[in-house]
């Protein structure tokens, strides 16, 4: 009867697409010829002028354009892809174009994503069960948006096979249909046709899967991208350009003016300010566009106090836990969670991201993830794998989360329903506003809510011409262009390799900054921390990208942060180091920017400290037979049973096994075990420590791993060399 019934709707609902796919595709085609003709007119103009090709302004110069240019034809509010969209649409359009974001670009929603381009498979099965046309052209469109975004930044993108288990025989037809039918509406877009596994192959693909009772399973294809690189992929394209783009600059207030022929007020620029040195200044414009995400309704409340909100933000959680947790380049998709919800469990800069949740929460500049959320993402993660697999709290390596900006339609009757796509809406006084929508899709939103501005606001443009056009870095990249930066800079393989796909045509200007290292390999390229292949030269350049702190370093011009907190912390007095001599900034400067960062990494990022896990676990849970064999080898240190031990005692035992440590490297050992930050490890800090290891709250940690190693070199088994473990969060 089940089965039946899943046929039954399995049909229905494939012929419903059939036939709104035919509708779509008749009336699609009168859309084709300006498309076509727009596209011959982009590839006819060959380069588009780009004042900045060789070097992009600095940040003060950019400011100094916002202060003195009379009047812009367009100021964008808001530097996330949508308003770097519009601000690329528009210079491009050739308006005279600014825009100002009042953090750094990509520092909210837009760098916080899945790093997913994708079309929504779950938005094409909802269209095909509702016969829902609209959700069906919003899944088309995403998919033409997918194709292109992977065009344009090939370097920062690239196509991702994704796995669908099936655990029970009669899903396998329903769930084929569902993603052939994806294929079928991607058209001559998809970018690689959909297959079946049997269960053999699919665990020969995906070794950490859960076996019991898996039938097969399903692989798709959909894209990958690097988020926030690839927002400031569009924002530089924007400067170079023209645009006038300045990140840290605030909007105080909106500027209106009288309008002689109506008597209405208008809309005509900002007052702004610049948050490094507090200097306000006004940008005039003839259009102000609000693409501030999340924050949407305070900038229209800025314009009429007396709005209605329209957003009604989302918390969406992600973890990052180690690569080992999935395959190298197969992602997996878990269509329905224990409480309904969708989870991507996807390999990503070689580690693996879960997530996401999706939960109401309030508008703030500075989300945080919540302890129930990763562990619900844990808990949903242990049901698709192996049992082999042990999935523990201590391997989540960075957590974040993002607020996805839905929106209510200011315009619709029912104004209680949340759009599913995106809203362009222009208030009475003429301010701009593009909100909700999806990261794959914020090329065409810039389009269309450029169309709308050049309308109501009768600005002299022509078509949008961003469609195929290519964004920073992706000019000169070729996949084999690492080997050149090998070949001619002597960078380490991995570190070219991650140069190529974060810079791509760009990354020889990094290249050439990097300093040599004074050994036989690699000649340049000194890393910020072993583990990970960013080196000192791209604190350098990120300058030169408008970076003003040491947070847009970790978390947007390298994705540091969102990897590895612990690595990123370990990293971060070195980026302050050369940035406060590049930038010339005070000790005290320096100081504040150090622990600004360090604040990021632990309430943003997720980094509670292995004193925070270990004060959770407080109650020791070992049996008598564990706490005396941890009490033998804490002696082993505790020479006069002191009760604790210190660096003097470690280094004496190192001693005898003429082992080595760096006095500082042990002292970061010891100080994430220190609870009361005393200088010494006492007895129960250290049970205390062997307890959330056990229990899976500590993940490996390196004062347990020395320990150990050098209670089996006392027992004369043989000293192992202890590598730093990668901790967990």
């Amino acid at each position: 009867m089940a089965f039946r019934k899943v046929v039954k709707g399995t049909l229905i609902g494939g012929g419903a697409v059939a036939a709104v796919f035919g509708v779509s595709q008749l009336l699609e085609y009168r859309k084709t010829q300006p498309k076509l003709s727009r596209l011959a007119y982009v590839e006819a103009q060959g380069e588009l002028k780009m004042p900045f090709q060789d070097a992009l302004p600095t940040r003060q110069e950019q400011l100094n354009m916002l202060r003195d240019t009379p009047e812009f034809d367009v100021l964008v509010v808001g530097g996330g892809a949508t308003g770097a969209g519009c601000a690329l649409d528009a210079i491009t359009r050739n308006l005279k174009t600014a825009l100002v974001e009042r953090n750094d670009f990509s520092s909210g929603t837009s760098s916080r994503s899945t790093k997913l381009i994708h079309g929504g498979v779950r938005y094409l099965q909802k269209a095909i069960m509702n016969l829902d046309y609209e959700q069906y052209m919003m899944v088309k469109e995403a998919l033409e948006e997918r194709s292109n975004l992977l065009d344009i930044a090939p370097h920062l993108s690239a196509p991702l096979p994704i796995m669908l288990p099936v655990y029970k025989w009669w899903q396998l037809p329903y769930y084929w249909a569902g993603i052939k039918m994806y294929d079928v509406v991607a058209g001559s877009k998809c970018l690689k046709s959909s297959y079946v596994l049997s269960k053999s192959k699919a665990l020969e693909l995906f070794p950490m899967l859960k076996k019991d009772k898996l039938v097969g399973a399903i692989v798709y294809y959909d894209g990958q991208h690097n988020d926030a690189r690839m927002n400031l992929a569009i924002a530089l394209s924007a400067a170079r350009h023209g645009a006038a783009v300045a990140n840290y600059t605030e909007v105080l207030e909106l500027l209106k003016s009288t309008d002689p022929k109506t008597g209405t007020e208008k809309v005509c620029g900002a007052r702004c300010r610049d948050v490094v040195t507090g200097q306000e200044f006004n940008v005039r414009a003839k259009c102000v566009i609000n693409a501030t995400g999340p924050f949407t309704d305070s900038l229209r409340k800025m314009d009429n106090q007396a709005t209605a909100n329209i957003c009604q933000p989302s918390a969406g959680v992600h973890i990052v836990i180690p690569g080992y947790y999935s395959p190298d380049n197969m992602g997996l998709l878990d269509p329905a969670t224990s409480d309904g919800r969708v989870i991507f469990f996807l390999p990503w800069e070689k580690m693996t991201i879960a997530g996401t949740t999706d939960t109401p929460t309030d508008v703030t500049a500075h989300p945080i993830p919540r302890e129930e959320d990763i562990n619900f993402i844990l808990n949903e993660v242990r049901n698709y794998l192996s049992a082999d697999v042990e999935v523990r709290r201590g391997d989540v390596l960075a957590a974040w989360s993002g607020i996805r900006p839905l929106v209510t339609d200011p315009n619709s009757k029912d104004t209680q329903s949340i759009c599913r796509n995106h809203i362009v809406n222009i208030s009475g006084s003429g301010l701009v506003t593009i909100a909700g929508g999806k990261w794959t899709t914020y090329r065409s939103m810039a389009e269309e809510t450029l169309d709308a501005a050049v309308k109501a606001h009768s600005l002299t443009a022509g078509p949008s011409r961003t469609m195929g056009l290519v964004l920073e870095g992706g000019k000169d990249w070729t996949p084999t262009l690492y080997i050149r930066l090998v070949q001619d800079y002597g960078l380490e393989n991995e570190v070219a390799q991650h140069l190529a796909a974060t810079y791509g045509g760009k990354s020889y200007d990094v290249a050439k900054m990097a300093q040599v290292t004074g050994k036989r390999w690699p000649i340049v390229g000194k890393r910020l921390v072993s583990e990970f292949p960013y080196i000192e030269s791209e604190v350098l350049y990120a300058i030169k990208e408008y970076a003003c702190t040491a947070i847009d370093v970790i978390a947007r011009r390298t994705r540091l942060g969102f990897l590895n907190v612990q690595a990123a912390d370990e990293a971060l007095p070195r980026i302050v180091e050369i940035m406060a001599k590049e930038l010339r900034w005070s000790e005290q400067k320096s100081q504040e920017e150090l622990d600004a960062a360090k604040k990021f990494l632990h309430q943003e990022m997720g980094y509670k400290t292995r004193a925070e896990q270990m004060t959770k676990a407080s109650e020791i849970s070992l049996n008598e037979q564990e706490v005396n064999r941890y009490k033998k080898r804490f002696y082993r240190f505790d020479k006069e049973s002191k009760g604790f031990i210190t660096i003097v005692d470690v280094q004496q035992v190192l001693a005898r096994l003429s082992m080595q440590i760096d006095e500082n490297a042990l002292h970061e050992i010891l100080n994430e075990v220190d609870l009361n930050k005393n200088g010494q490890v006492e007895l129960d800090e250290f049970l205390q420590l062997m307890s959330a290891v056990k229990k899976g709250q500590v993940s490996d940690s390196r004062l347990a791993i020395l320990m150990k190693t050098v209670e089996e070199g006392l027992d004369q088994r043989g000293p192992v060399s202890v590598d730093r473990s990668g901790g967990g969060v």
